[in-house]
Parts: C-alpha cells; sequence; structure tokens
C-alpha cells in the first residue's frame, strides 16, 4: 500500500477524510461520535478553527482551517487519530466485542507491533486536499454534508437532519451538535503568521492577512496533494 503524502505546509485550510480500518463501522459500534468533538476541542484549544465536519460510521470528514503555530499539522491529525483510537479499544473491551479486537489486533504489521501498537484501529494515513478558494471550501461541503443521504448509506432524507454533521448550520443557520466557524466569518484572521495569543490581543487589524489570501496564495508546482476517496 502506498504512503501518501503528508501535508508539506504550517498553515491553511484543508479537507481531510479519514476512515476505520478495513472500513469497519467502528465508529457507530462504539458509538464514539463524541471523541471526534473532544478532538476538535483540543485544535481550537490550539488555535484552529473547524469550518464544517461530517462524523459517519466508519469515516470522518472535516474541513479545517490551521493557525500556523510551529507546530505540525501532521502530528495534531495523527494524534487525534490516536487519542480516538485508544479510546474506541477501551471502550470495545467493556462491550466485550472480542472478535473485532483479535480483527484489529492481527491486522498490526510486524514492524508497527515491535514498537507496541497492539490494535489498528484506523487505516494507516489520511486523504487530505487543500481549499485554497471559498468555492473549494463550499464544493467540499456539499460533498460531505450529502454523504449520509446517498443510497449506499440512507442514514437521513435530507443532510441537515443527519445530526453528526455541520449541515444543519450551513443550510439552516442553526448549529448541530458541535458549534462550527463559518468560513464567512473569517475574514479577518491571519493564519500565515505563527499564532501567539497575547500578541494576537495587540495586533493591529491592518497588519492580518485575510483568510482569502492564506487560502489562495500560491503553491510550489512540486507539491502535490492527497486524494479524496470517494465514499
Amino acid at each position: 500500500m502506498p504512503v501518501k503524502q503528508k501535508i508539506p505546509y504550517s498553515d491553511g485550510v484543508f479537507f481531510i477524510t479519514f476512515t476505520c480500518h478495513k472500513w469497519l463501522h467502528l465508529i457507530a459500534i462504539t458509538n464514539s461520535y463524541d471523541l471526534v468533538y473532544k478532538w476538535f476541542d483540543h485544535l481550537k484549544k490550539e488555535g484552529h478553527f473547524i469550518i464544517g465536519y461530517q462524523i459517519m460510521p466508519n469515516h470522518i470528514h472535516a474541513i479545517i482551517a490551521f493557525r500556523n503555530t510551529g507546530k505540525d499539522i501532521n502530528k495534531a491529525i495523527g494524534g487525534g487519530k490516536r487519542f480516538m483510537a485508544y479510546e474506541i479499544i477501551c471502550r470495545l473491551k467493556k462491550m466485550q466485542g472480542n472478535d473485532l479486537l483479535q480483527q484489529l489486533a492481527e491486522a498490526v504489521n510486524a514492524s508497527d507491533r515491535k514498537r507496541g501498537k497492539q490494535h489498528e484501529v484506523w487505516e494507516d494515513s489520511f486523504d487530505w486536499k487543500e481549499c485554497r478558494t471559498r468555492e473549494m471550501i463550499m464544493q467540499k461541503l456539499d460533498y460531505m454534508h450529502d454523504n449520509p443521504c446517498t443510497g449506499k448509506w440512507n442514514l437521513a432524507s435530507n443532510p441537515a437532519d443527519y445530526i453528526h454533521s455541520s449541515a444543519s448550520y450551513y443550510l439552516n443557520d442553526k448549529q448541530g451538535i458541535y458549534p462550527v466557524t463559518s468560513y464567512m466569518d473569517m475574514e479577518d484572521i491571519d493564519l500565515t503568521t505563527i499564532y501567539n495569543q497575547s500578541a494576537l490581543l495587540t495586533a493591529s487589524p491592518a497588519s492580518h492577512h485575510t483568510i482569502a489570501f492564506a487560502v489562495t496564495r500560491l503553491r510550489s508546482k512540486n507539491n502535490t496533494t492527497g486524494n479524496i476517496p470517494n465514499n
């Protein structure tokens, strides 16, 4: 299995997808939607913004505006995956889901097992796409919000009816279980300058780039982005 390229940038708006191992419905089985919200809380405390999300039974979509905090974006995502994986395993143990636990244990490769990994909860990497314009953000919001209404899932008749989603906010102006920040409300947010709370409070508004600049700035032609699966 090829290793997908990591995000090479220190800031920006990204559409991120990661899935449970073998597309197993681990999120639904363990009712772990709350774990995603806890990860979002942590990202917010770090200074990032949750623009939109969709939590499905076996995968997660999110559009996140990452500030330049001086920390690796990939580590922020990897840390969230590890936190959720640990809690999902704990819940499976409490549920005595021995068959699933054995399946996830057998999926760990030899090198990871030597490092102490015991269960394979997520697919190894994550998929990502940089959203460089408002149009791209809107396209990804529509894509993920429609996910539960497809014939494959049929979890809701209308995107806004699916509760683990930001669809109700964007369609009905009503925040769902987890409040998000509209990309339209971020015009004066500078994602490029290293985030410092005390400096932010004293900065002049004129010193801030807009999110439109941060999103649409040119990238090197040699850089590539990850691919988003059609799930």
